[in-house]
């Protein structure tokens, strides 16, 4: 994880002209330091309750990780759900922080270190963040997507969308982080805040003028967004997922609002909904007068719609409406609520001013995401899909959308996720035994849970036991869902998506479920030889 973020401070020195080389008289050439800045810079009155220790100290940099702290460092003691930062301070000290901000001051305070008290750790976290790096944002046209499903999907088609040949993207989200100049992998679909200033930081840098950015609930509220200028913000869907954090729907729903009101600091410019979705008609109401919005979806009453859609196995057909024009599409996409994704993500750029014309013809090229409905071909005479579906909305989905198209049989293999909402999983067995023809209830992700008590959560909500079974091992849960394909059928690997790792108490494991099938497809082919 990226701890601390410090900007490079050059040495600048300013020459005055030498005197002709014949003379003999020299004078002193003085040099001009850029200063780092002090933390009262990133503290005006009012941002703080109290403090102890000199505000003009320098900073050098940023850390919200002890162990990433650097001499010269502003460390943040923020709060958390398994730990507290307050019991890293001493640490952060010994490593060369100059300054601590926490929401409460230790009693035991070393007289070389200044003190900051706030109301708010992550929220101040934030705010400084920003100044830090000189408001990335602003010098971004930033699009933020959010919702329960649809996140990935629609970013990734926004930056295809909107990438040229010579103009750049920056992608934040649950894949990778597109930084402009370079593509790492994703730790985490909406990263703190000072991790995200810093990459909007890199991103403008590197020559970025646009990013699309997935937001989560829990980036919304705890402040990872906060003071976030976009120029677009997006909302997919909301569905049952998360309430092990946020408790009730109303309250999730609230969250997601505070990124288009305005409460998470600064509202956007321009928002587009999706009015197919009950909670997005809500959400469209209630926008700031000065808010333009941008709805989408099937309805006729949408801005931006699909008229006409035909599903089939290997594409999706429909007449995209806008104001101006329309146009008849076919995209490589299956799938109705990939036809959801698609107006989102044309939508958001239609928001933004982008030419829809060109902005609809490019929607016929983008190939997908990984793990979002990826077709795994290894010459077998079934389908095998890998996606990211781990709640009952999105695998009543994925899996209605399927059954339609399939002419055999559909089979799943799924999972459900350790530590997190308990009262999801019999909701997503009762929405496997709806639709699928047998299933394979199987590990996810256990992390510190007990198999067995996702296994007995499950269980209850099965319906037909003749068309289920239990296995502990995925990869096993896999090889007999093969075993089981023939030809017509389709099998859904459900849950992972483009994960390639499993993650058993504190051990994380490699696990693809892309490379898997492929490597026991391979071995069933030798096998049969």
């Amino acid at each position: 994880m990226i701890g601390y973020l410090t900007p490079n401070y050059p040495l600048v020195a300013a020459f005055r002209s030498l005197p002709p080389a014949r003379t003999r008289t020299t004078r002193a050439t003085p040099r001009i330091f850029k200063m780092a800045p002090k933390l009262s810079d990133y503290f005006p009155e009012g941002d703080y309750l109290s403090s102890k220790g000199d505000l003009d100290r320098p900073i050098s940099g940023l850390a919200m990780d002890s162990r990433r702290v650097m001499p010269g460092n502003l460390f943040f003691a923020l709060p958390g759900r398994r730990t507290d930062g307050n019991s890293f301070i001493d640490e952060a000290i010994q490593r060369g922080a100059v300054a601590i901000v926490a929401e409460r001051i230790p009693s035991g305070t070393a007289a070389r270190v200044t003190y900051l008290q706030v109301a708010d750790a992550r929220r101040s976290l934030a705010l400084v963040s920003q100044r830090f790096f000189k408001f990335p944002d602003k010098s971004l046209d930033l699009i933020g997507v959010t919702g329960t499903n649809g996140k990935t999907t629609v970013t990734n088609l926004i930056k295809h969308l909107l990438s040229t040949s010579t103009q750049r993207v920056g992608l934040i989200g649950t894949v990778n982080y597109d930084l402009g100049a370079r593509v790492v992998p994703s730790y985490r679909t909406t990263p703190e805040s000072l991790e995200l200033f810093g990459m909007l930081a890199q991103m403008r840098d590197a020559g970025c003028r646009q990013a699309a950015m997935e937001v989560s609930s829990h980036g919304i509220d705890q402040h990872r967004v906060l003071g976030m200028n976009f120029g677009v913000t997006v909302f997919t869907n909301l569905t049952r997922d998360h309430l092990d954090y946020h408790k009730t729907m109303p309250a999730y729903f609230e969250v997601k609002s505070r990124l288009f009101n305005g409460a998470a600091g600064v509202a956007p410019r321009a928002a587009a909904i999706n009015i197919d979705d009950a909670y997005g008609r809500q959400l469209a109401a209630a926008s700031p007068a000065h808010v333009k919005v941008i709805t989408f979806g099937e309805s006729p009453e949408a801005v931006v719609r699909a008229e006409n859609v035909r599903l089939n196995f290997k594409s999706t057909q429909l007449r995209l409406v806008w104001p101006e024009g329309a146009v008849e599409l076919e995209s490589p996409f299956i799938g109705r609520y990939n036809v959801s994704n698609l107006l989102a993500a044309f939508a958001a750029c239609y928001a933004l001013g982008r030419d829809p014309s060109v902005i609809a013809v490019r929607l016929r090229s983008f190939a997908g995401v990984p793990g979002r409905m990826e077709r795994i071909e290894e010459g077998q005479p079934y389908n095998v899909l890998v996606d990211y579906a781990h709640t009952d909305d999105a695998l009543r989905n994925a899996l209605g959308m399927l059954r339609a198209i399939t002419p055999g049989r559909l089979f799943v293999v799924y999972g459900c996720g350790g530590n997190r909402d308990r009262t999801k999983r019999p909701l997503m067995t009762g929405a496997v035994q709806e639709f699928a023809d047998f299933a394979w209830a199987t590990a996810d992700n256990p992390r510190n849970e007990a198999l067995a008590q996702i296994f007995t959560d499950m269980k209850t909500g099965v319906t037909a036991p003749d068309q289920i079974t239990f296995s502990e091992d995925r990869r096993h849960a896999i090889s007999l869902a093969l075993d089981a394909a023939r030809e017509g059928d389709c099998l859904l690997i459900a849950g992972k998506g483009h994960e390639t790792y499993q993650e058993f108490a504190d051990t994380i494991v490699p696990f693809d479920d892309r490379q898997v099938v492929r490597e026991l497809i391979a071995i069933k082919k030798i096998k049969t030889v």
